[in-house]
């Protein structure tokens, strides 16, 4: 078990130093993870039984909480409502179903535009482009790299839309940061630590797919890498395990999204493209994870998807992508949800304390 010491917003520096030196003297270990509204410190080692009263008493100090977790902050143990998360007015988390769509790589300005318009007039509300594609192969198309990242702030500035895309790289954060929106860590990072910390450092939403080896405790310990850095602006995504199944690329784990959101309050989408691996299949499966209670699903949609220098099996053309939208919309009515589109007034663009550390 550890202690979470959650200080008040108003905690001095001096607060929060005296709650580390108490923590000393109690023999713990402090921790500290300085978010943008809240303090946490956290103690491990010998929880004696007045631990809890004693860093009560401090001045600064909201609240002490016992975590039996060992992903701390990413857990409902310590924050028991549903994070919500600000993106250039739409909010992600909670109530609201958003949906990414776009190419799986950004291959062209003319693709890119083409098929960002088509998925924002049928009702996304967040366009994707790979920029940097991490492929099996050496030999396969690896994206079009920094004029890729031009394209789509482009694309995402003309189309009013915030943009997500793939960092593969530390080195690359900082110039990823300069042109989208959402950091996406692909499946085959989901354990890269030492980018996770790097992407914590920001404050742009980071969006973690699960490995497709990684149970769903390293996903949440993948998260708490990025929240313990200070970013709190973490969404999850489920986008299939391997299995003993050759039907599809993956098994979509459906069964994850209710289990992650018992044990954690961040919000998770699915992927069904990558999970599998066939266009006919995804509508399905996109349905699937919005019943069971995903906060959004990203699709891969591409107008020539036989053209396609990555992943064209999977995309969805934007007539189906379309209907598609209008399945999602009356499935998620019938969960008491619904499907959030840009420029919904219903949606709020106002600006809410994002990353769960809200009052």
């Amino acid at each position: 078990m550890e202690l979470v010491v959650v200080m008040r917003s108003t905690a001095t520096a001096d607060d929060k130093a005296a709650v580390e030196q108490r923590m000393a003297d109690m023999g713990l270990a402090a921790h500290r993870a300085d978010g943008e509204f809240r303090t946490m410190i956290s103690a491990v080692g010998t929880i004696a039984v007045d631990s809890t009263q004693q860093l009560e008493q401090l001045v600064g100090v909201d609240r002490v909480i016992a975590v039996t977790q060992p992903y701390r902050l990413a857990s409902r143990e310590l924050h028991e409502a549903d994070t919500i998360i600000d993106i250039k007015g739409i909010r992600v988390g909670g109530p609201h179903v958003n949906v990414i769509a776009g190419p799986c790589a950004i291959e062209s300005r003319d693709l890119l535009f083409e098929v960002g318009k088509a998925v924002k007039d049928a009702g996304a509300s967040i366009l994707r482009g790979g920029a940097f594609k991490p492929r099996s192969s050496p030999y396969s198309f690896q994206g079009l790299g920094l004029d890729g990242l031009k394209l789509l702030a482009e694309a995402g500035n003309e189309l009013n839309m915030p943009t997500i895309t793939e960092v593969t790289d530390p080195r690359d954060v900082e110039v990823v940061a300069q042109y989208a929106d959402i950091f996406q860590i692909g499946a085959r990072n989901m354990q890269n630590f030492n980018l996770l910390l790097e992407v914590g450092k920001t404050d742009k939403p980071v969006f973690i797919k699960r490995g497709m080896s990684a149970t769903i405790t390293e996903l949440l310990m993948s998260a708490e890498y990025v929240l313990s850095q200070g970013n709190h602006r973490v969404i999850l995504c489920e986008r299939g395990i391997r299995t003993f199944a050759d039907e599809v690329r993956f098994t979509l784990d459906v069964s994850a999204v209710p289990v992650i959101q018992q044990r954690s309050h961040l919000p998770v989408f699915v992927d069904p493209s990558h999970a599998a691996g066939k266009r006919d299949l995804v509508p399905a499966l996109a349905l699937a994870g919005v019943v069971v209670g995903a906060a959004g699903v990203i699709v891969e949609v591409h107008s020539c998807p036989e053209k396609a220098l990555c992943d064209g099996p999977q995309a969805v053309l934007p007539a189906r992508f379309r209907k598609l939208m209008e399945e999602l919309r009356q499935v998620a009515e019938l969960a008491g949800h619904r499907v959030t589109a840009w420029g919904d007034k219903n949606s709020s663009h106002r600006r809410v304390e994002s990353g769960g550390w809200m009052s």
